[in-house]
Order: C-alpha cells, then sequence, then structure tokens
C-alpha cells in the first residue's frame, strides 16, 4: 500500500523532524535527490494557484521528473467519471499525485483507489504543504522548533488548522485567535488578538476573503478588522518575532504593508520553503512504506 498525506497526521514526530532536516538540506543543495529520475508525477489543479503551482512543477523538476498539471475541466472528472477510476488510471500512468480541490472528500476518494502516493496540495479542509513550509520557515529563523509559540490571527480556516495539528506534532504552540463565528473548530478560542500574541515568536496572518467567501466579503472584513497584523500589534509580542503570512495577501486588510515588505517578516522565505518542504515530502511519500 502506498503511503499518502491528506491531512498531515500521517508523519509521526520522528518523521515530521526527519523531513525537515531534509527540506533545508535540499534547499542547500537542491539538486542532490533524483527520486523522480525519469517518472512523473501529475498536479490536479481544481481552482487558480500561484505558489502551490509553481512550487511544485518547480520541484518535481528538481528532483528529476516532469510534472504533469491537470486540470479538472480536462478531465473526465468533469463529465462523471468517478474519483476512484480516475485514480485507477493515473496510477498506470504516474508516480503520485497531488491535489488542490476544495472537497476533502475528493482527496479520500482518490486516496482510496490509488496504486500510488496520493499528496494534498489544499483542501478546504487542510493545507498541510503550506504547514510544512511554515514549520521549515521557523526552524530557520529560530533554529529549534521546541518551545516556541505562534499566534495566528484571523479566520481559523484550513492554514490555521494544518499549523495547530503539525505544530503540536513538532512541539510548537499555537494559538489561535479568532471574532466570534470564525473560530476554528475543536480548537480552545481565544477573541483578544493581543493576548494572543503575548510571548509570541511567530505572528501569522491569512487572507480574510478566500475562494468562495466573496458573497460574505464585506461582513468578513467589518469582523476581521481588529485582527490585523501591524507594527503594534507586533510589539506585543516576544523579543524578536516574526511576521508570517501564507500568500496571497491584501496590504491594508489582514496586513500592513510595513509588516509585509517589512525587516519583521519572513513571509517571501515561507514561499520559497514550499519547494523544498515539498520536495522532501516527495521523497518522503516515494520511499517509505506504511
Amino acid at each position: 500500500m502506498p503511503r499518502h498525506f491528506l491531512t498531515g497526521e500521517e508523519l509521526t514526530a520522528p518523521e515530521l523532524y526527519a523531513l525537515l532536516d531534509r527540506a533545508i538540506a535540499l534547499k542547500a543543495a537542491p539538486r542532490v535527490s533524483r527520486v523522480l529520475e525519469g517518472k512523473t508525477a501529475a498536479l490536479l489543479f481544481e481552482h487558480p494557484s500561484t505558489r502551490t503551482r509553481t512550487s511544485m512543477e518547480a520541484g518535481v523538476f528538481e528532483l528529476g521528473g516532469h510534472p504533469m498539471v491537470l486540470r479538472a475541466g480536462e478531465l473526465q472528472l468533469s463529465r462523471g467519471e468517478s474519483p476512484g477510476d480516475t485514480a485507477r488510471v493515473l496510477s498506470r500512468h504516474v508516480r503520485a499525485l497531488g491535489v488542490r480541490t476544495h472537497e476533502d472528500a475528493l482527496l479520500d476518494e482518490l486516496a482510496a483507489a490509488a496504486t500510488i502516493p496520493v499528496f494534498n496540495m489544499l483542501s478546504a479542509g487542510h493545507h498541510p504543504c503550506q504547514a510544512l513550509a511554515d514549520l521549515m520557515t521557523l526552524r530557520e529563523a529560530f533554529g529549534s522548533l521546541e518551545g516556541l509559540r505562534v499566534a495566528y490571527v484571523g479566520d481559523g480556516n484550513n492554514v490555521a488548522r494544518s499549523l495547530a495539528l503539525l505544530g503540536a506534532a513538532a512541539g510548537v504552540e499555537v494559538v489561535v485567535a479568532s471574532p466570534d463565528g470564525f473560530a476554528l473548530d475543536g480548537h480552545a478560542p481565544v477573541t483578544d488578538p493581543a493576548a494572543a500574541v503575548a510571548g509570541a515568536n511567530a505572528v501569522y496572518t491569512d487572507v480574510w476573503v478566500s475562494m468562495g467567501d466573496e458573497a460574505t466579503a464585506s461582513e468578513r472584513r467589518t469582523a476581521l478588522a481588529p485582527f490585523r497584523v501591524d507594527d503594534a500589534l507586533l510589539d506585543r509580542a516576544a523579543a524578536g518575532a516574526v511576521a508570517l503570512h501564507c500568500l496571497p495577501a491584501h496590504p491594508g486588510e489582514e496586513i500592513t504593508s510595513e509588516v509585509l515588505y517589512g525587516p519583521r517578516q519572513r513571509i517571501w522565505e515561507q514561499a520559497e520553503n514550499r519547494r523544498h518542504a515539498q520536495k522532501a515530502l516527495l521523497e518522503w511519500l516515494l520511499t517509505t512504506t506504511p
């Protein structure tokens, strides 16, 4: 049976630490691994993408492979073919399948039928590849993860969920601060962003209006306005705290331009680290067994 990576919970703590070590090594020597030499990795996108698309394509190429980019409308999925049959066909042609989708159920159905690794590039419920890059960035910034405190402020969404899940495995305390109605399910609610960032080594945010939220954009902006990441909020965090953002950003909404482009952020390193962390993930998926 192949390994899959759907929520991030598939990694044990030792595996997570080993994967982050490998990601840092691959960043220093991008072409040292040829785990996909002569092989193809399929990348299925149901939504537009910048960081995921570019980091995955470049990463697969650096691993020696061919990135086969697929859009939902180009497959018979759009005409009623089952995810199971799609997975069975792809398993005959490619070595791994990455999926960026809205429905987590699609990932589950593909993984259930596939004989190749299936990994989550983004879904409504989880964004584990982003969390790997986040932890890698924190490791670079602070040298160690154990005992760090990260304050996520804003909408308790898929990014917050994956950060909390993988952060816990890495020994990172993740505090999620959101207004009423936006809290992360199953997470102790914090409604005061100032309290959340107290003592935090990193302050993390995401967009207020994601794809699918356009109908409630005005209400979301009003509710989330007190959770904007600015210099004043960063000043309440621990000395040397850094700002993080998974991007795309909307300067003046969830984060100020001064923070987004200033010296206190590690946001652009985060964006680059997607590639290195995902390469380490692909190695793990392709070279280990459950």
